[in-house]
């Protein structure tokens, strides 16, 4: 029996087509072992959103060659497609493909006879319209299931238009057909993944509205988490429906970015600072509860010290429970690049620290927020030094001392005692 191993970085969207495909070689006949093994196959599933991102992938192409140095090293996802050139050059690479071709990668690990040349499969993405649905399977609890690809917006920052085309979809139907497979299977829980969700349904004319309300009939799946959505796309109908629905959880990630108007314009963001706020308010004032997190990036170009401090007093006046902060790195061929006024690399991470510690408050506030609340627990499968974990309907991770017959089933809980060791609440 051949043996693979995945090394996946990046989004949760490459965390789910990396758990599809593992299943579809399980299925053929291989073992799926840890990635530290010595193993027959590696496939590294690549990320491009920051340099930082790009070099632990080159490390993970040159452990897999150590490990073993007569595995067949397959190399996928968006820096291939972007920089494929430059990974042809990196000892031990067998296959290239790019986001259009990780369905391939089966029939063609399958037939791969090794050679002294660089297989590469990369093709242009620009005009790519098919939808290739995925979800991951290996957690017992929950999903992540793909509803959506690619990206129409060209953010002046963001290269991911250019390393997984254009926004596409599958149809409410596929979707819903995914989500029966995954209760079949007894998952709990499902996170809907992509690029920009929101944008769901253009090319078959359904929205990410109907889709939601489908989703929510689904007999078994008990939990829905919406993983990010942008703020001009959750619209108050989404808001509405999610407060009102059976399974749709109190959880929001939306991308905020910026908290200046100059640089969300200078990004092309499609919304202004005001109209995020409004959106947090109407979620909270529909869902007092309501976990909701956003992304931001710190360092900007042409980001002065003055628009950093104007955006943080936003940032705070935000009843955020956390942000997602992000050191801006310059991608090759995105207009950000050529812009000017560039910070200093230094001072960006000082900005992002700055962001940093407003998350930490935050949550910390949130935490304290809910204590003496009962809230609803999806207990986990791992066992940490004795502990198991889950989180509540609105993400407050609790633990307790581990007990196998709780795993994959939901509790009712008094939050009580906040520990900072597992930063979460201990029962």
């Amino acid at each position: 029996m051949k043996s693979i191993a995945f090394h996946t970085l990046g989004c949760k969207l490459n965390f789910a087509e990396s758990s599809y495909l593992a299943g579809c070689f399980v299925s053929r006949g291989y073992k799926q072992v840890e990635f530290r093994q010595k193993a027959d196959v590696y496939v590294i599933n690549t990320c491009t959103v920051t340099q930082v991102a790009e070099k632990k992938c080159r490390n993970a192409i040159r452990q897999a060659h150590k490990l073993n140095p007569e595995a067949v090293i397959a190399v996928i996802g968006c820096m291939s497609q972007l920089n494929d050139k430059e990974i042809e050059r990196i000892e031990g690479v067998d296959l290239i493909l790019g986001n259009d071709d990780k369905p391939k990668l089966v029939d063609l690990i399958e037939n791969y006879q090794k050679k002294s040349a660089v297989e590469n499969h990369v093709c242009d993405i620009s005009r790519l319209k098919t939808f290739y649905p995925s979800y991951s399977s290996s957690d017992r609890t929950r999903s992540f299931l793909k509803i959506q690809d690619g990206c129409d917006y060209f953010c002046t920052y963001c290269a991911i238009p250019y390393s997984r085309g254009r926004s596409r979809s599958g149809t409410i139907a596929e979707v819903v057909s995914c989500a029966e497979v995954l209760a079949s299977e007894g998952k709990k829980e499902i996170v809907l993944t992509g690029v920009n969700i929101g944008d769901f349904g253009k090319q078959s004319g359904e929205t990410f509205l109907q889709l939601i309300e489908a989703l929510d009939k689904v007999k078994g799946i008990e939990r829905y988490r919406i993983s990010s959505i942008e703020p001009n796309l959750i619209t108050d109908e989404v808001i509405d429906f999610c407060a009102s629905s059976r399974s749709f959880l109190p959880h929001f990630h939306i991308p905020l970015q910026a908290g200046s108007n100059k640089i969300l314009h200078l990004m092309k963001r499609k919304y202004d600072r005001e109209l995020f706020a409004q959106r947090v308010e109407r979620i909270l004032c529909k869902m007092p509860d309501a976990f909701v997190a956003a992304d931001v990036i710190a360092g900007f170009p042409g980001e002065s010290r003055e628009d950093f401090e104007d955006a943080k007093s936003f940032i705070q006046s935000l009843p955020l429970a956390a942000l997602h902060v992000f050191t801006y790195s310059e991608r090759p061929n995105t207009p950000a690049c050529s812009m000017p006024n560039s910070v200093p690399v230094e001072e960006r991470h000082h900005r992002s620290n700055e962001l940093q510690e407003i998350s930490d408050q935050k949550k910390e506030l949130f935490y304290h927020k809910n204590k003496g609340s009962i809230r609803s627990v999806l207990w986990e499968a791992d066992n940490e030094e004795g502990m198991m974990f889950g989180f509540s309907e609105n993400y407050l991770r609790v633990g307790r001392a581990f007990d196998a017959s709780l795993i994959n089933t939901i509790t009712r809980e008094k939050l009580e005692t906040i520990d900072n060791k597992y930063k979460s609440y201990i029962l």
